[in-house]
């Protein structure tokens, strides 16, 4: 092209811009298709690990009874490991495990969240390093659908099948779920379940249930709920 022909310039521009339109459409072709790829792959997985047995228990803090359920599932498979996230505190959940006569040797304590939103987040790295494909969820009717739904969005997104175990609370719930909370978690969650593909802190104060010291802790004293074990 000839740059000192203005009509040659112009006809040149005029045929780039004709062709933005449809290069901005081969480009969006294939990002759906990349997208609906990423999807299929990721129902694929989780069909798949529906079938396949638990290899992780996850227990969502706010309740003894779900630490309860959780001593009680390690007594059927004393291999698999448990991650409590923000439970109560560590003498009452080493009590729990102990009163049950459970192992403990593979039960973690995650105490970085503050929120059902977090404990789904912070537990997702420690799931992903021991190579999760199928965890039980453990939490309370009080919590539905908003925690399943959390896991499920969140965990699901990196090929993780979550198994839901709801425990049965005695009394009145601590909690109340609003329409408006549920939504907003659900939108996080689906940022989050892609945000997460390249970013995901873990905590970083975890605790392995086998170096709690009871006998340390009687010292100083401490407290639980009174549905779980009795006070010390």
């Amino acid at each position: 092209m000839s740059k000192g022909n203005p009509s040659l310039r112009c006809q040149y521009r005029l045929n780039l811009r004709s062709q933005h339109p449809k290069l901005l459409k081969r480009l969006f072709g294939l990002l759906a298709g990349l997208l609906i790829g990423w999807v299929v792959s990721i129902w694929l997985s989780l069909w798949i690990a529906s079938s396949s047995p638990v290899d992780a228990v996850l227990v969502l803090g706010g309740s003894i009874q779900r630490e309860i359920a959780a001593a009680q599932l390690a007594n059927g498979s004393p291999t698999t490991p448990i991650l409590i996230s923000q439970g109560s505190s560590d003498p009452c959940i080493r009590s729990v495990f102990q009163q049950a006569h459970a192992p403990v040797d593979q039960v973690w304590l995650e105490k970085c969240a503050r929120s059902t939103f977090d404990n789904v987040c912070f537990s997702l790295p420690t799931l992903r390093s021991w190579k999760v494909h199928h965890v039980k969820l453990i939490t309370s009717e009080s919590h539905l659908p908003r925690a399943v739904w959390l896991a499920q969005i969140v965990l699901g997104a990196h090929r993780i099948w979550v198994e839901p175990a709801i425990v049965a609370e005695p009394g009145v719930p601590g909690n109340r779920e609003f329409g408006w909370k549920t939504g907003l978690d659900v939108a996080r969650s689906l940022v989050w379940a892609g945000m997460s593909q390249v970013y995901s802190p873990r905590c970083s104060n975890m605790v392995r249930l086998n170096e709690v010291d009871l006998t340390a802790w009687a010292r100083q004293g401490f407290s639980c709920e009174r549905r779980g074990i009795p006070r010390i």
